[in-house]
């Protein structure tokens, strides 16, 4: 019989070592290099010559960068990725510790310009181009910026769009209004990298876009007051927008994107470099600098919260007591973080309180349904009814009426922005019900709470997501990598809300979970299933991915089958590993462009996965 004692005392005496004072844990929340180059760009464009800084995070950029030239998302993305080759480019140049003639940036300008140059590049990354004056801005708005006038019961105004689309949005409307740039004497000509003459209209490619953007413009025709009256007032309103949405670190929702995008938005706006809001805005983006290998990577955000209730929640699972210091001093954090102020999710849920918990450390206004149930779970066992009930009532206030949950905010998932010209509208401007984060809010209703399995909110969520399982048997997973983390997400919240393992979809989960097992007992899976939209095999194990996998699958199992002893043995016999599998996003936010590797899973998920091992087969 498999022992997995051993490899829990392990995972817990890393986390006890890890766990910072004040009771959380700040592992690296690692997006790739787009940060570190845009970090790079943004203190040279405002000329604050953070040495130090700059010199370390072009290190890292270096260090990053493939024999091609170019420079990958993620390790088995094929021949590298054009968007993150420009952005690691222009920063060393703009470091000005590089210069042209270095044969690193010989081979990824012939990368850059024999993928199509900057013309191909992703939208985000022409904005960045445009506003420090390497691209022209195009001649029509990405959105007109009016659009933030537009009531609430227009087919889409400012709030149809997710969180994360206006804290992004709301600088670039402001941007491109005043076709904002701002180059140095120090900035680099970025020109040679252009494969033709730049067209003024070449960011809106289709004529169904045009059409959209002439819908808006009707739509704004609409509004009362003469038009330059109701330019003036949207400028306004997204002035207030960021002001009021500013979190006490200086950062705009916490993000380092909507944080950038903003300093350039409000110097726009006529505001001096040295004005107190961009001061803060900068020194809370270098708050979340961390250190990897030695060197610095700036944080898109912190992932305290996250950590910290995976981790209280893993932990007590594997048999830590909750009087533990290291148990006490996390939920005694995860408590100081629930929310008490009323955010922006209050515009399409008007009844509830708040209640919820955010994701990063300083998050006090942007609550999310999985960082909810996370810390629920976590401080599930102690004497705290007020936080718990606070914590309940949004969770269940929060289900969409398709009868899924999303991430942030609640029936935020309108189609028409497919037909609009911003790239991955469906990641950016969409929060849509998922897979994952129904599924786990279910197995907290059924493990955690005495729902009962006939409530209304319960039955809704399993219609939800047995009407949304794939042909194969799996789910897609919105936030992770990507089928196998939907899978798990499904089939413990099915599980724990009483639906049967003889059940036709656990079965067929069941069945494709060990029909893509690997040979050496582990799972793995690509970065490239998302994008693809079906699963694309990783071609080699990672702990993560065969950690959600077991689990799975111990969760619907009487008695360890095969698959599940081969997947815990590869989980002992691997959890000190060391290599690129350890590295490879879990995480992700965009398809095909934004993937996080989390340094916290490979600990969490296997300590899981092992404590359910041991209490459901070995006790």
């Amino acid at each position: 019989m498999t022992n997995t004692r051993k490899g829990i005392d392990w995972l817990v005496e890393v986390l006890r070592r890890d766990q910072s004072p004040d009771g959380s844990w700040n592992y690296p929340f690692e997006t790739g290099l787009s940060t570190d180059a845009y970090m790079i760009i943004l203190l040279r464009t405002l000329e604050i010559n953070d040495e130090e800084l700059i010199k370390g995070l072009a290190q890292r950029i270096l260090s990053k960068q493939e024999k091609s030239g170019a420079w990958k998302l993620f390790y088995d993305e094929q021949n590298g990725n054009l968007t993150a080759t420009v952005e690691s480019y222009y920063a060393l140049l703009y470091s000005g510790y590089f210069d042209k003639k270095d044969e690193r940036l010989q081979k990824a300008k012939k990368f850059i310009l024999s993928n199509g140059g900057i013309e191909e590049i992703s939208m985000f990354t022409k904005i960045m181009l445009a506003l420090t004056g390497q691209l022209n801005w195009p001649s029509l708005p990405l959105l007109p910026i009016e659009i933030i006038l537009l009531p609430l019961y227009f087919p889409i105004n400012f709030y149809s769009f997710s969180v994360y689309g206006r804290a992004n949005l709301t600088p670039i409307m402001v941007l491109a209004d005043k076709k904002f740039s701002l180059r140095t004497n120090r900035s680099p000509d970025l020109s040679e990298l252009l494969r033709n003459r730049e067209e003024p209209d070449s960011w809106i490619r289709s004529d169904e876009m045009r059409t959209l953007l002439s819908f808006f413009e009707e739509g704004v025709k609409n509004l009362i007051g003469l038009p330059q009256q109701l330019h003036k007032q949207a400028i306004v309103r997204a002035e207030k927008y960021m002001l009021e949405h500013i979190e006490q670190d200086g950062t705009f929702y916490s993000y380092y994107s909507s944080t950038f995008l903003m300093i350039f938005a409000f110097l726009s706006l006529g505001y001096k470099k040295n004005h107190p809001v961009i001061t803060a805005a900068i020194n809370g983006i270098k708050v979340m600098k961390c250190t990897i290998d030695g060197l610095p990577h700036m944080q898109y955000t912190t992932a305290n919260v996250w950590n910290t209730s995976l981790i209280g929640y893993a932990l007590q699972e594997a048999g830590i007591s909750t009087e533990d210091p290291m148990v006490v001093k996390a939920n005694h954090y995860l408590l100081e973080k629930q929310h008490d102020k009323f955010g922006d999710w209050v515009i399409h849920n008007r009844t509830s309180l708040p209640g919820g918990w955010g994701f990063s450390d300083v998050n006090t206004i942007n609550p999310d349904v999985d960082d909810t149930t996370a810390s629920l779970r976590s401080i599930s066992r102690m004497n705290s009814a007020n936080a718990w009930n606070r914590g309940i009532n949004w969770l269940l206030s929060m289900q969409n009426d398709d009868g899924g949950w999303a991430a942030f905010e609640k029936n935020t998932d309108t189609k028409l922005f497919e037909f609009l010209p911003i790239e991955k509208a469906e990641f950016i401007l969409t929060d849509p019900s998922c897979a994952d984060i129904t599924g786990r809010t279910l197995e907290f209703f059924g493990n955690y709470t005495n729902l009962s399995i006939d409530h209304q909110s319960i039955k809704k969520g399993v219609k939800w997501l047995v009407d949304h399982q794939e042909y194969d048997g799996s789910w897609y997973g919105r936030w992770g990598i990507c089928y196998i983390y939907g899978t798990w997400g499904a089939v413990t919240g099915l599980s724990a809300v009483g639906v049967p393992e003889s059940d036709e979809s656990i079965q067929k989960a069941i069945q494709w979970l060990q029909h893509i097992q690997n040979k050496d007992g582990g799972w793995g899976e690509s970065c490239y299933s998302d994008s693809k939209q079906t699963y694309v095999p990783l071609k080699a194990s990672t702990l993560t991915h065969t950690a959600w996998a077991v689990d799975t699958l111990i969760s619907v199992s009487d008695k360890p089958t095969t698959a599940i002893r081969k997947g815990i043995t590869y989980l002992i016999e691997n959890l000190a590993r060391e290599d690129w599998t350890t590295a490879y996003p879990k995480g992700q936010g965009m398809a095909g462009a934004f993937y996080i590797h989390y340094h916290s899973y490979r600990y969490i998920f296997p300590l899981l996965a092992l404590a359910h091992y041991r209490k459901k087969f070995e006790t």
